[in-house]
């Protein structure tokens, strides 16, 4: 996370992406958190590639569009939490001497420079002391994030020239697990996947924190161009056959749907395995919970909308896969214009909302 200012003001979260950019502002009540307003408009292919902004003025025009006509309440604010792409993020768990909170902002910088692949003066670092089950344990667990400064940098100048101020900037990540896992300590190993247009998120979450991250070059545009491949029909109707049939082998006549989209399925699951058998041949996870067993997969995104996925994969990793609930710490809306859909791709962007109207906004430094 990267913090910015020294203010107190009602924030809302801007979730930003290669295909598209999403707001959400939520509101605290007595029973907890309502959605108040939401709003989500394309990207132009080439405004961001893979995370870099290339055209800050298309971008900037778009995020004043989408405040300005957000759906619900008008926001009222112009501070926002506003993400920071995944696959531009460097984070890793490292082991620190017991020492205090000041004496670590001044240790961790040096003993980062070991495990980061970048020069420590083009990054900005943040780092999270994470509980150590232990008490009787002679070191600190720390997780350290590193994202480029000219990422960042050009985050918080879009918003600017939106007329917007950046409060906070945070990975996606972090606000998938908020979005999707109770609030409070203490959860068995898990692993959070994030499915969305671009590309594919790997989280794994045990005890209070996340322990690994990776991003994944599989997204749910790939399985619409092999449909539209495979079918040789156009990607309007491919996507539109994608949403409708999904996997499904028992659906006659809709064989070749599968026989386009597996492979990459396949590939998916690969990958998967890989990274949790990195997880668990490295000592992320000495002091979390259930060994760093792997007691289930939660699925988000606007790809785990695909017909039967959970059941595929469930299959091919021999653990429990479920569809996530992005509301789990909010209040379920009433607005119908917010569909079942809609909430498995505004995941990040209800995790950024649920920090933006929970977090009291003091002692945060200007950049």
């Amino acid at each position: 996370m990267f913090k910015f200012l020294n203010l107190e003001p009602e924030i809302f979260g801007i979730d930003i992406n290669d295909s598209s950019l999403k707001i959400v502002k939520l509101k605290r009540k007595l029973r907890g958190f309502d959605l108040v307003s939401f709003n989500e408009l394309k990207i132009k292919q080439g405004v961001i590639k893979e995370g870099i902004i290339q055209d800050q003025e298309t971008l900037a025009n778009i995020i004043k569009m989408a405040c300005v006509t957000v759906k619900g309440k008008r926001l009222g604010t112009k501070y926002a939490i506003v993400s920071l792409p995944e696959e531009k993020s460097f984070s890793q768990l490292i082991q620190m001497p017991k020492m205090t909170g000041e004496e670590l902002k001044s240790a961790v910088p040096f003993e980062a420079e070991n495990y980061i692949p970048l020069a420590i003066n083009k990054a900005y670092l943040d780092f999270q002391v994470i509980n150590s089950h232990k008490e009787n344990s002679k070191h600190l667990d720390l997780l350290i994030n590193v994202m480029p400064k000219y990422i960042v940098d050009s985050y918080v100048l879009c918003c600017k020239k939106a007329s917007l101020m950046p409060c906070i900037l945070e990975t996606e990540s972090q606000a998938i697990a908020r979005a999707l896992l109770k609030n409070g300590n203490n959860i068995p190993s898990v692993i959070l996947i994030d499915l969305g247009y671009d590309s594919t998120n790997f989280i794994i979450f045990s005890g209070d924190s996340i322990r690994f991250t990776c991003s994944i070059p599989i997204s749910s545009q790939q399985l619409t161009h092999a449909i539209s491949d495979g079918l040789g029909v156009s990607l309007h109707k491919a996507e539109a056959l994608k949403i409708k049939h999904g996997l499904n082998k028992k659906e006659k006549g809709h064989d070749d749907i599968d026989k386009a989209i597996e492979p990459i399925l396949h590939d998916l699951a690969t990958q998967i395995k890989k990274y949790i058998d990195f997880y668990h041949g490295h000592p992320f996870h000495e002091d979390s919970l259930s060994n760093g067993k792997i007691g289930k997969i939660i699925l988000s995104g606007g790809g785990a909308n695909l017909k039967n996925i959970s059941d595929f994969l469930s299959k091919e990793l021999k653990i429990a896969v479920e569809l996530g609930n992005p509301f789990t710490n909010i209040i379920s809306p009433k607005n119908n214009n917010f569909t079942h859909k809609d909430i498995l791709s505004f995941t990040t962007a209800l995790g950024l909302a649920l920090r933006g109207a929970s977090e009291q906004l003091d002692n945060y430094n200007n950049t």
